[in-house]
């Protein structure tokens, strides 16, 4: 009961735009992904109505861009490093609307002497591959510490990851949230401790552009931007106003993560969310804080280049 509540409570006063969001167009398609990256659209999710938005929820960044790509979406949740791609290759076919997720990235292990970048000097650091060994790479080269071995092909995936680290078979290791929560939920069951050694958000912004390491972001296709700004102006409010409720009451948004499908288990999400970093950051906060991450991205991960300033939507006040 106290959950239908709240929900309530968050359609009545959280949501004023809905309305008007229907007045203006038909309705919004909207995909996003499971994970950290959707954990701030569940709210949204849960309370919104079917002639105002549809919602599909993917496991696969592939499977979102190309529904963007062919039109199946209007607004996508996605990796940054995936929607700057996405700009390369559609000539400017989408913009990037705000950041929804900081950095979840950090150093696990069972070494309690390492405190900071420096104590990962001549070590082995096992890391998921691609964005999350190209953030550590970058952060490990301007910090002046070359020889830390970066393992991203034993075991590639988060998911694998997080088990080896749960089973023990890897001692210092890069996870995101909430894998990491499980990792340390599993390992305990079996009475090993594992520790958050380092936050890479933080250490990243001891060496770039302050919170600069962001991970997530919502995107639209310029195409539906054009003949409908006022649905796009409206989702930015109903966003917003999710993604605060989620950070002020993570246990009840918890509950909505995994009754709308983006993680099946709520206590795990509950635990993880305030490391999480759900963020709403728009206009030339999202433009300084994302321009500055990409630049340190190599071309490969970005569809070939750093998109230009058309990429960010920046709201006409």
């Amino acid at each position: 009961m106290k959950r239908i509540i709240c929900l309530l409570l968050f359609l009545l006063l959280c949501l004023p735009t809905l309305a008007a969001c229907r007045q203006t167009t038909d309705t919004v398609r909207v995909w996003t992904l499971n994970g950290t990256t959707g954990f701030g659209m569940a709210p949204l999710i849960a309370a919104a109505d079917e002639s105002t938005y549809t919602f599909t929820v993917e496991k696969d960044a592939t499977a979102v861009r190309d529904a963007v790509i062919n039109g199946t979406a209007d607004i996508a949740a996605l990796p940054t490093n995936v929607a700057a791609a996405l700009y390369n290759a559609t000539n400017g076919g989408v913009r990037v609307l705000a950041l929804n997720t900081g950095s979840v990235l950090y150093v696990v292990g069972t070494d309690g002497d390492i405190r900071d970048l420096s104590a990962l000097s001549g070590k082995t650091l096992f890391v998921p591959a691609q964005n999350p060994t190209f953030i550590m790479k970058a952060l490990l080269d301007r910090a002046g510490i070359p020889d830390v071995v970066l393992d991203s092909t034993t075991y590639p995936t988060p998911d694998a990851l997080r088990d080896a680290v749960a089973a023990g078979l890897v001692t210092l290791a890069v996870l995101p949230e909430p894998m990491l929560t499980i990792a340390k939920e599993a390992a305990a069951r079996e009475g090993r401790a594992l520790k958050s050694l380092l936050d890479v958000g933080a250490e990243w912004s001891n060496y770039f552009n302050e919170d600069s390491l962001v991970q997530g972001c919502v995107v639209v296709r310029t195409a539906f931007l054009e003949e409908h700004p006022e649905a796009v102006a409206a989702f930015l409010q109903d966003y917003e106003a999710c993604i605060h409720y989620v950070n002020s009451y993570p246990d009840l948004a918890a509950a909505h993560i995994k009754d709308v499908g983006i993680f099946a288990n709520a206590e795990v999400a509950a635990d993880a969310l305030p490391h999480c970093n759900i963020i709403f950051k728009s206009n030339t906060d999202m433009k300084s804080a994302l321009a500055a991450f990409l630049a340190q991205m190599p071309p490969k991960a970005i569809g070939g280049k750093v998109p230009d300033d058309d990429f960010y939507y920046l709201e006409t006040k």
